[in-house]
């Protein structure tokens, strides 16, 4: 068996001769990152001397994606690396119900904040407004719960700023080449999932100042083998291609098998995500993949830092107000060649 994160430095680095062999091996997606992506309490920020002892607990769906693999991993890591944190981690189960129940334990056990990325924003905010209701702070990550009392902070990526952060890339490229009237392909998600349709408009709009439009969109579903079949359907019916975004980093590895497997070298590609495969690709800069806009799992890191803030009744050191905000979106950061040396620390 090939594990996901090895497949990924198979094809990243060039050592895959052909995408058959590849594409032929069992593979699983509950492979890690090797490192976390964490920030110590060091330095004179004023937070980072230890406070109150606080437990924190957390849920996140298992570990079927890799960056989902990370988001754990960073929860973990960063917990460790405080002095004054134990954490608690609980299975979220295959579903919304599991995920439900299993929370009902951990609140029933009183812990001083709870990070929760949910399987399901709307069927997990009563839990969220569970947790609340007992006082215990919750941090919701990434998925959005519908209603804000069902959490104390909001911490999230920012999936329309993907789409304009590699709109704007590809607009770049075009008028530095001198193409008035770029082919634009896109490969997408899951087109179910919100998440996908904010990336899209995203893309879609940012193209637009430029006057651009999409040529050929096609959505697989976060996975290797359907970012292969989509990419050869949008290979074989677009014969020329002056760009190409592909939404997710660890499907990208089946789109550049595609685009391996039919030869084609005539466009630039965009990744989504940042894995750190990706980056190290961008870094070497012998295929077409030439940036990746960031949608990183180090949020996770950071949603254990606020809890741990919020629970001990800190704020944020740089800032006036005595709180942590409310809500928090990460942007997404466009890596390309020449910046790629810094976001290393951050690929998962």
């Amino acid at each position: 068996m090939i594990q996901d994160s090895s497949r990924r430095r198979l094809l990243f680095g060039g050592a895959m001769v052909g995408a058959g062999a590849l594409l032929a091996a069992c593979t699983s997606n509950e492979q890690g990152p090797s490192t976390a992506q964490t920030k110590g309490p060091e330095g004179d920020n004023a937070n980072a001397a230890p406070g109150k002892a606080v437990t924190i607990g957390f849920s996140a769906p298992a570990a079927d994606h890799g960056w989902m693999a990370a988001i754990t991993n960073n929860a973990k890591a960063q917990a460790a690396a405080y002095s004054d944190v134990t954490f608690n981690s609980v299975e979220a189960g295959a579903d919304a119900a599991a995920q439900r129940a299993a929370l009902d334990t951990l609140i029933s056990q009183k812990p001083d904040a709870i990070v929760m990325l949910p399987h399901d924003g709307k069927e997990l905010t009563a839990s969220g407004l569970k947790a609340m209701q007992a006082g215990i702070p919750v941090i919701n990550l990434d998925r959005a719960f519908t209603q804000a009392l069902a959490y104390r902070v909001m911490i999230k990526g920012d999936n329309y700023g993907m789409g304009v952060s590699a709109g704007n890339f590809v607009v770049a490229q075009m008028k530095a080449k001198g193409i008035t009237n770029p082919v634009i392909g896109e490969i997408a998600g899951i087109d179910s999932l919100e998440l996908t349709q904010q990336r899209s408009q995203g893309f879609k709009d940012a193209l637009a100042t430029a006057g651009f439009t999409v040529a050929n969109r096609r959505a697989a579903e976060f996975t290797i083998d359907t970012g292969q079949r989509e990419a050869t359907n949008l290979l074989q019916a677009l014969p020329k291609i002056d760009a190409l975004w592909n939404h997710d980093d660890d499907q990208g590895v089946g789109v550049l098998a595609a685009v391996q497997q039919a030869n084609r070298s005539e466009f630039i590609m965009v990744g989504g995500a940042g894995s750190k495969a990706a980056i190290e690709a961008i870094q070497a800069d012998n295929s077409v993949l030439k940036a990746t806009v960031t949608y990183s799992p180090s949020m996770a890191s950071s949603a254990i830092s606020l809890a741990r803030l919020v629970a001990q009744g800190r704020g944020l050191a740089d800032l006036v107000e005595l709180s942590v905000p409310k809500d928090i979106t990460l942007a997404s950061e466009t890596i390309t060649k020449e910046n790629a040396a810094n976001y290393l620390q951050l690929g998962f």
